[in-house]
């Protein structure tokens, strides 16, 4: 069966040519062998793969030496609990926008261990954009600020950071990491969960700066304590070491294609081929403020519940599978991440335009 285009929001479509040397390299890798999937994460050549790893996203993402790049588990939903459990330390506050489903959660369960304040939400507009920001409503002594920089469920991003002043601002950057060039200087902690844009689902990634490490409360889990993990390169345990091989691979492929900037461009054209065609089509709309429109994860409607579904049954059977919108809010979503190429979302834009002439 011919290979069809994945718009699913995650886990995602992987680059062929990185599922292609997995494949070379799955009974022996490098001559050692044996599958990464069985050798020891203590062996050196296992090492060489971590190592290597982290190396590359440094390289790629321009990231200063005053931070720390790790390796965890659990998903970005954990991190939501060791976020606070690690920077909620000094005066006991975070402030938290509140802009989708996920930053939601993460202000939940934040407000477990402190003061935790939403600062802006754009809930009543159903999250449809990022919400205003109001300085005044800051904390100057909070111990972090956090956002969801991209939320996937609904579509919209920020195209602009919040400033924070002095306040350390975490970041949730799970469905945008690595889609673009980002200025990792003006954050002091981003998290992400890989299966969107780098490795398959069981890799987290966390990019910590230094200084902010090491003040844990004392009932952290140890796996929870982000200092921990950075005194042990992320080998505390056993790593998800399949998933971190793939997220190599994946770097090694950005890196071929130019890098951050050249992806830019890349992700840039598909977006906006698919949002000319939702701009002028008279059935399919975007309800996302223009704005704030992401890049990764497109959002549209075709007016009515039963044409929504229809153009789900109908894609599905012409290979463009996992177009159906999060479950709490209907309608489509096409997700665009890096491995899908501009011709996945050419032809999809050409799909949509015979459905909409064979049902208007």
């Amino acid at each position: 069966m011919p290979r069809v285009f994945n718009f699913s929001a995650g886990p995602s479509m992987l680059p062929e040519s990185v599922l292609n040397r997995a494949a070379e390299e799955m009974l022996d890798y490098k001559g050692s062998g044996q599958s990464v999937m069985e050798m020891s994460h203590r062996s050196k050549v296992y090492e060489e793969i971590i190592f290597s790893a982290m190396d590359l996203f440094k390289e790629i993402m321009d990231i200063p030496d005053n931070y720390k790049i790790l390796f965890l588990q659990g998903g970005a939903s954990t991190q939501f609990s060791a976020i606070p459990l690690n920077f909620m330390n000094g005066s006991g506050k975070a402030d938290y926008v509140v802009s989708g489903q996920f930053s939601t959660k993460a202000f939940q369960e934040a407000q477990k261990y402190g003061d935790v304040k939403a600062v802006a939400s754009s809930k009543a507009d159903g999250f449809s954009r990022i919400p205003d920001l109001d300085k005044s409503e800051f904390r100057s002594d909070a111990d972090y600020f956090h956002i969801c920089q991209n939320n996937t469920i609904y579509g919209t991003r920020f195209s602009e950071l919040p400033d924070t002043g002095g306040v350390p601002l975490i970041a949730d950057v799970s469905s945008c990491i690595l889609s673009e060039p980002m200025d990792v200087s003006k954050y002091g902690v981003m998290y992400a969960g890989a299966q969107k844009n780098v490795a398959p689902a069981g890799l987290t990634i966390v990019i910590a700066r230094e200084d902010l490490l090491g003040n844990a409360r004392d009932v952290t889990p140890v796996m929870l304590n982000y200092k921990t993990m950075a005194d042990s390169d992320s080998m505390y345990n056993t790593p998800p070491c399949y998933s971190i091989y793939i997220c190599k691979l994946v770097l090694e492929w950005i890196k071929t294609i130019g890098g951050l900037e050249a992806m830019r461009e890349r992700n840039v054209r598909k977006a906006s081929v698919l949002y000319d065609y939702l701009d002028n089509s008279k059935m399919f709309k975007s309800p996302v403020l223009s704005k704030d429109r992401s890049i990764m994860n497109v959002t549209f409607v075709a007016g009515t519940d039963e044409l929504n579904k229809k153009f789900c049954d109908n894609a599905e059977k012409a290979g463009f599978v996992n177009i159906k919108g999060h479950r709490s809010v209907g309608g489509m979503r096409a997700s665009i991440y890096n491995a899908m190429p501009v011709e996945g979302v050419e032809k999809l834009v050409e799909f949509m335009a015979e459905f909409e002439k064979n049902n208007s």
